[in-house]
């Protein structure tokens, strides 16, 4: 079996499940092992792009800043949207005189969460994800 790579469709073609002419002619062989790297590559986020000798190669893929931007934003705001059915709960709770199904100190916690998230576009790291304000762990539990 041949793998070829096809640059202009961003496509991979086998001769066990394409005929040899329906392989577009600027389609480069590869070999299998450079097929599985490139896939697992580009799993990892990773863009295949054309190397100066021909072959396929894997290039750190370039995010539009604001594009970053905007997706923090959108992850923040269901993070949001994810967690004020329990802050809305507990007030309802409360104001019926029903017993809460958190404490109050998970509901500060709650609270604190929230507005961290409120937050979190102001803050110097932001949109690194890996310094998005982190949820109390008991709310996982609560899902």
């Amino acid at each position: 079996m041949s793998i070829f790579y096809h640059a202009a469709t961003r496509s991979f073609f086998n001769t066990v499940t394409h005929s040899v002419k329906n392989i577009p002619a600027d389609a480069v062989e590869i070999s299998r092992d450079l097929h599985a790297d490139l896939l697992a590559g580009e799993a990892a986020g990773k863009t295949i792009q054309i190397g100066g000798d021909g072959q396929p190669e894997l290039v750190e893929t370039e995010v539009d800043p604001q594009a970053k931007l905007m997706l923090e934003r959108a992850w923040r705001d269901a993070e949001i949207v994810r967690v004020t059915w329990l802050r809305d709960r507990h007030r309802d709770e409360i104001e019926l005189g029903a017993p809460t199904t958190i404490t109050g100190e998970q509901y500060s916690e709650l609270l604190a969460y929230i507005q961290a998230l409120r937050d979190w576009p102001a803050h110097s790291d932001f949109p690194d994800t890996l310094t998005r304000p982190a949820a109390p762990a008991w709310i996982a539990g609560a899902f």
